[in-house]
């Protein structure tokens, strides 16, 4: 009898991540503008995640506090209402609220300008601009048609008296309503697959497996960034996987965030925070898209070997995910410990000891279900290589398994305690 093995780097993720670029400059009017150069950040870009929000800022000295708009203020306690199941948004003290009101309220409406809450000036820092916006983002994966924001500062001697705010869109506003036409074509397909008595694990892991299946990744894809290049264009990087499964999820009326980071090779990359019965969870739906990770000069190498969906990222734990992943997110993320709703556990692969009854059901089912390969989660270290030594070493994985020839293919992964085997 032979077991033959696949190497374990070949079932490992790895993010292929852009360079960060910079925001850009203010520009003077008439010698009337004293500019202040761009806003400055320390945060990474992601892989393929863009260049850097096209950010900048001036102010304005003098008596006039310019041209106040016409737009009447928006109506904070309906947006407070609104916007009570955003995450970002829940985080931040009161009186940045206000100004993540005004700023999600300019890009929902596509407004040309719009004031920051007055009575925030004295409240709130002008550095805290670049964080509320970018969890205005982190919350709206529907606005996908802002790469970034201009403001300026009127002062009169020392006091900063008023703060205009203004969008830079990508697009205008009728090129903004076609793709959201497009938009909802996807959607609906896509969701209308979900059975209406499906649980909030089973909506998770149906768009989860729905946008891999259905997404390339592609370094070079157009509005990468964003929710277009998965539900127009059909490929994308982890910033634009990430917000489409926020998107659905938010669909499905369940609540999900995106996650800003970086992952062990200091790279940057986003991927979601979901709550599903009352549980956070982490999910990454890049790192589940299994292809990529297996190219070699652009082309896919035994592709036909390895299962295009890896469940190691759906439905996981804090000190799971960072046996990968470094948070540093705009905002708090919790303590995910949970491991009620992960992949493993709810398909009864996941090992807190060597039980050869559940290792029998795990392999019967696996073949009624006409699956490939199995793949098996062991708690710790210690049940890992009690498992690999009684399965592998000793050859005990021939009980299991259907293999006429005597010949058995397996991939193990030490650092995620995974062992897959192949069952045809």
């Amino acid at each position: 009898m032979k077991i033959r093995r696949f190497a374990a780097s070949a079932v490992v993720l790895f993010c292929l991540l852009g360079a960060w670029g910079c925001g850009m400059e203010g520009t003077p009017e008439d010698g009337a503008w004293e500019n202040s150069g761009a806003a400055e950040s320390s945060m990474p870009q992601e892989d393929g995640l863009a260049a850097w929000p096209d950010v900048s800022r001036d102010v304005r000295q003098g008596d006039d506090p310019g041209v106040w708009p016409e737009e009447p203020s928006p109506d904070y306690e309906a947006y407070f209402k609104e916007l009570a199941q955003c995450y970002s948004f829940r985080l931040l003290p009161d009186e940045e609220k206000y100004w993540y009101v005004d700023i999600y309220h300019i890009f929902r409406e596509h407004l040309e300008t719009g004031d920051l809450w007055a009575e925030g000036i004295k409240a709130v820092d002008t550095e805290r601009i670049y964080p509320i916006f970018q969890c205005v983002l982190n919350d709206h994966p529907e606005i996908f048609y802002v790469s970034g924001y201009h403001y300026t500062q009127y002062t009169q001697g020392e006091e900063t008296v008023r703060i205009a705010f203004s969008g830079v869109y990508d697009m205008d506003a009728i090129e903004t309503a076609v793709r959201q036409a497009q938009i909802a074509l996807y959607v609906e397909e896509c969701l209308s697959g979900i059975p209406r008595e499906a649980s909030e694990y089973e909506k998770v892991k149906y768009v989860y497996d729905y946008l891999i299946e259905h997404t390339q990744y592609n370094l070079q894809a157009e509005q990468n960034q964003n929710i277009c290049s998965v539900f127009i264009g059909g490929e994308s990087v982890c910033q634009g996987y990430a917000k489409a499964t926020q998107y659905l999820l938010q669909q499905l009326g369940m609540e999900a965030t995106l996650v800003m980071g970086t992952v062990n090779n200091g790279e940057g990359h986003a991927w979601n925070l979901v709550r599903i019965d009352g549980e956070y969870y982490y999910v990454d739906t890049t790192w589940g898209d299994a292809s990529y990770q297996i190219t070699e000069n652009g082309e896919l190498v035994n592709a036909e070997i390895f299962p295009s969906v890896n469940y190691d990222y759906l439905c996981v734990t804090t000190q799971q995910l960072c046996r990968t992943h470094v948070i540093d997110n705009v905002v708090p993320v919790p303590e995910c410990t949970s491991m009620a709703a992960n992949y493993y556990v709810m398909e009864g692969a996941y090992f807190t000891e060597y039980d050869e009854t559940e290792l029998e059901e795990l392999f019967r089912r696996c073949y009624e279900q006409g699956r490939e390969e199995v793949t098996l989660k062991c708690a710790d270290y210690e049940i890992y290589r009690a498992v690999f030594e009684k399965l592998i070493t000793n050859q005990q994985i021939f009980r299991y398994l259907d293999a006429p020839d005597g010949v058995v293919a397996y991939a193990d992964d030490e650092d995620q305690l995974l062992l897959t085997f192949w069952l045809t």
